[in-house]
């Protein structure tokens, strides 16, 4: 076993890391108290190579492995969610789908402006009455000639009014419920198709989500992902991938709280001693220490796993279970440190509280991800094998 990151990860650590110290923590607390969404972080990230950084050279990315890529969400959560989020959305839910599930001209079409970051790309799976229950989607695509008319609409959607491709799911069978499920690309400026923004959300105030409204959208049959009845099994190859980003992501966050933590604890004194000295408070750093280092071998583990092009649902769900359950707590812990300092934002410690939340819920709630895990423990739940997987790293060119 090995351990050490190469010196490329480490490279791209720093690169990353240099970033977000310039030009996300300068200015997060600004565009977190007015919901501002500021798009040149994205372009920022086009120029560094990072929109498409797993993706191979031959579709226009950076051709690094998977870890890398959980390097890259990592450090943009110690900034802040709203960014490792787009990461997440654009390269990890999209980009990812597509090189798996896409056909050659997809990716020549799709994946390749997204890779060099010249396009976004988001996700919409989410209804307002299908979370978790995939199934109870009501967006529908009906079969007309050589296009399927898309009917419908998504929520919770990162990026929904800043993204250029969308990879959407829709009912082409109800009858067959899950089997029933086809994937398609959508392309914004289509002819009924429009977004709108979600305002007052409790975190990730930096960052771009809304709905997507489909209205007789026309959908060329080339624009479907995979065959018809496909599109649950896409979805949740993507799920494995967003998830992963995630909980490379929850681990930001746990640095981040630990970080602000241990700097208000040599600054702040009580009983005439710094508070990192009083033992509980030496109890809530090393909690946020050991899960930090634990939540990272969970997500590294399972990106190797999708280096060596073997399944990592099981693994991919504990990660991002276990990384965004020690997040939601090195952040409440955080506050606790903080005291009273904790719960206003002249400290970064209630944005994290805040943004540490959403995770916790999306790409599977903390309650769904326990059901897996106790599932595969038992021996009731079994991965069955895809017809395409994500290709393997070093990719072949």
């Amino acid at each position: 076993m090995d351990f050490s990151l190469s010196q490329e990860q480490l490279a791209v650590r720093e690169v990353v890391r240099k970033f977000v110290d310039e030009e996300i923590l300068p200015h997060i607390r600004e565009w977190d108290e007015k919901h501002h969404f500021e798009p040149r972080i994205l372009q920022r990230l086009a120029e560094l190579g990072l929109m498409g950084v797993c993706i191979p050279e031959k579709y226009g990315g950076a051709g690094m492995d998977y870890n890398t890529l959980a390097i890259v969400c990592d450090e943009l959560e110690r900034g802040d969610i709203a960014f490792r989020t787009a990461v997440s959305v654009h390269t990890g839910l999209n980009s990812l789908t597509l090189l798996q599930w896409g056909t050659e001209e997809q990716k020549q079409k799709y994946l390749v402006p997204q890779a060099r970051g010249e396009k976004i790309g988001a996700f919409g799976l989410t209804e307002p009455n299908a979370g978790s229950d995939v199934a109870a989607m009501r967006t529908t695509a009906v079969r007309d000639g050589d296009s399927y008319i898309l009917n419908g609409s998504k929520i919770w959607i990162s990026l929904a009014d800043v993204a250029d491709h969308f990879l959407v799911f829709a009912y082409t069978d109800r009858a067959k419920k899950h089997h029933g499920i086809t994937a398609f690309i959508v392309e914004r400026g289509w002819e009924g198709f429009s977004t709108r923004s979600i305002k007052g959300k409790l975190g990730i105030r930096a960052g771009n989500t809304g709905e997507l409204f489909f209205d007789h959208v026309r959908v060329p049959v080339e624009n479907r992902v995979g065959e018809e009845g496909e599109g649950f099994r896409i979805a949740m190859s993507a799920l494995d991938n967003g998830r992963f980003t995630v909980a490379a992501g929850a681990c930001g966050c746990i640095a981040a709280c630990l970080e602000a933590s241990v700097k208000y604890c040599h600054e702040r004194e009580t009983f005439g001693q710094p508070i990192g000295k009083h033992q509980l408070v030496q109890q809530m750093i090393a909690k946020m220490a050991a899960n930090l280092e634990s939540s990272r071998l969970l997500v590294y583990r399972a990106g190797w796993l999708k280096n060596q092009g073997l399944p990592n649902t099981r693994e991919t769900s504990l990660a991002k279970w276990v990384a965004c359950d020690a997040a939601w707590e090195a952040a409440s812990d955080a506050v606790q440190i903080h005291g009273a300092y904790g719960y206003s934002n002249e400290y970064p410690v209630e944005r994290y509280l805040r943004n540490a939340k959403a995770p916790v819920i999306y790409e599977g709630t903390r309650e769904i991800h326990t059901i897996l895990q106790a599932e595969y423990a038992l021996g009731y739940r079994r991965d069955k094998p895809l017809s395409r997987r994500l290709p393997a790293w070093p990719f072949e060119e």
